[in-house]
């Protein structure tokens, strides 16, 4: 056991003792000095299910009477999600008395039931987010309630916000890091901490930033979606600040410039973010809030050299393609083995596309499906022997083979005559097979045809030759795919009439079946195209093609 492993065990002894509970006082504020402001909408079908006691999260759902506080067999992921809070806008979405007496009685029985510390609703960014969430949802459900309802709430939140100044940093990064301590400095302000406590808080945020958020602005998990979640904790940071008067460290404000052009980057013309390493659609209405609340106005860059994503914008084609390894150990728990995978959209519609993620939860067979949908084969690139290009742990995080891999990533951007040409290689097949996948995508100037090359080629002549390989081009559920030519072809049609032909060669081409999770809530059907081979001694080459077609 590391001596952090030794240390959190020792701090779980000392916090489930009786004692512990004591020591965090019984005393009620007077009142709370800082009620932060919370533009953040709510979903109004979400929030009548919870009045209706449907708990839909992380892809589960309990119906209840009861609050499933501790719902057996429930995922981290749901748990999180009901503990956190995070739901008080969907019942602040429905509006009336009803939805505002509901949102109370679940605030009150959690009280009760976890007055005390408890290994997962007292986790510090599960208990930062709440915090944060009571305070901003405030004059929902607590302004006009009785005065022992208040008391309540009052009470639990000095006692939860000086565990949390206890429990941190405990061990958390990243995005989980950054939860808590919005929850520490939102409760600091409240509460009214001394000046000394505050800065504290203030250290830890401006300690970590450099860590979180790269040169470029985006996230060092690389995941789009973790990316707009941090910005948000930022800005509504930056809002508790300002409204309380406190100076905003330049950090934050440096932070916050930088990650909203990078958000931009990720966006597709349908308002939603690409599907790379755990990231979901989201919703473009929280999206537009998002950045309208960030008041950044960088434009998005062509590459984003430290997050390891490449952007090329023609006419109204966006191509977007991975071309970073995966994030450091202890924040790749979200990461996907997605090595070399692009998507394209042309206007609103999205064509080739990722698969998703697995929102979290349902026991074994939601743990295949998670980790489905990490692997290789369930992204826009090539899968050598059925094989990830980067092993997959079971708890999350990868392994990178054959460590220490020279280099696992090379890429090299040209641009000419208005079009765009991208090349990059990954070693993640040269241990056990003695290849490296290179791919080249050239984009032209109107955006109207995409060539493609993918090459595995031997590492110092080591390939005995004869493994199968698939290069996969997972479609978008609108998409409509047809084979032509014999089999040589395919079109494609999107929703809005545009149609395109793909040609491959160096494989043979087939339409097979797929899904798409890019919503966590709706899982669909969708269509791929696979170019199969097998590799020679030399290696292997497949060239393609997507065409748009003329109209007639």
């Amino acid at each position: 056991m590391t001596d952090r492993g030794l240390t959190q065990r020792l701090r779980t002894v000392a916090f489930r003792n009786p004692l512990y509970a004591m020591s965090l006082g019984r005393g009620v504020p007077r009142q709370l000095a800082l009620l932060p402001p919370d533009p953040w909408p709510g979903q109004v079908e979400r929030g009548q299910e919870l009045i209706s006691g449907l708990y839909r999260f992380a892809g589960e759902k309990r119906e209840t009477d009861r609050p499933p506080w501790k719902a057996p067999g429930a995922g981290d992921a749901f748990r999180f999600e009901l503990h956190s809070f995070e739901w008080l806008r969907d019942l602040r979405a429905v509006g009336g008395d009803g939805a505002r007496r509901h949102a109370r009685t679940l605030v009150a029985d959690w009280i009760e039931t976890f007055d005390r510390w408890d290994p997962v609703a007292w986790q510090p960014d599960t208990l930062g987010l709440r915090i944060a969430n009571w305070l901003a949802g405030h004059d929902f459900f607590c302004a006009s309630a009785e005065d022992d309802f208040r008391r309540a709430v009052f009470a639990s939140i000095a006692r939860q916000a000086k565990h949390l100044a206890r429990a941190l940093p405990g061990g958390l990064k990243g995005q989980r890091l950054m939860m808590a301590l919005k929850g520490l400095i939102y409760g600091g302000l409240a509460l009214q901490w001394p000046d000394d406590r505050l800065h504290q808080s203030l250290d830890q945020l401006e300690a970590t930033l450099p860590e979180q958020i790269l040169p470029d602005g985006g996230h060092i998990e690389r995941n789009p979606g973790t990316l707009m979640t941090v910005l948000r904790h930022l800005i509504d940071i930056r809002a508790a600040l300002r409204a309380f008067r406190v100076p905003i460290p330049d950090d934050v404000e440096h932070a916050i410039d930088r990650m909203a052009p990078a958000l931009r980057f990720f966006r597709h013309g349908d308002g939603g973010l690409a599907l790379f390493n755990g990231a979901f659609v989201g919703q473009p209405v929280l999206i537009d809030t998002v950045l309208a609340q960030a008041d950044a106005r960088g434009r998005p860059l062509k590459s984003a050299v430290q997050s390891g994503y490449e952007r090329a914008l023609q006419g109204r084609t966006l191509l977007l393609v991975d071309v970073g390894g995966p994030p450091p150990n202890g924040l790749d728990k979200s990461a996907h083995a997605g090595l070399l995978a692009f998507e394209l959209s042309v206007g609103r519609e999205r064509l080739f596309v990722n698969c998703g993620a697995w929102p979290g939860g349902g026991g074994e067979a939601g743990f295949a499906w998670h980790q489905a949908l990490r692997a290789t084969a369930a992204h826009t690139t090539l899968v050598l022997g059925d094989t990830n290009a980067l092993a997959l742990l079971p708890d999350g995080g990868v392994i990178r083979r054959g460590q220490p891999l020279r280099t696992l990533i090379e890429m090299e951007r040209q641009e000419g005559g208005g079009s765009v040409l991208i090349e990059a290689s990954h070693e993640g097949y040269r241990h056990g097979y003695g290849l490296v996948h290179k791919r080249r995508l050239y984009l032209t100037d109107n955006g109207g045809e995409l060539r493609g090359e993918d090459v595995l080629e031997p590492d110092r002549g080591r390939h005995r030759g004869g493994d199968r390989f698939h290069v996969r081009f997972h479609l978008h559920p609108g998409v409509q795919a047809l084979m032509a030519q014999g089999g040589d072809a395919a079109l494609l049609r999107l929703p809005g009439g545009v149609g395109f032909r793909f040609r491959a060669v160096g494989g043979e081409l087939e339409l097979d079946d797929s899904l798409y999770f890019g919503d966590p809530r709706e899982p669909r059907r969708a269509r791929q195209l696979v170019v199969a081979g097998t590799t020679a001694p030399e290696g292997a080459t497949v060239r393609w093609e997507l065409r748009r077609e003329k109209r007639g």
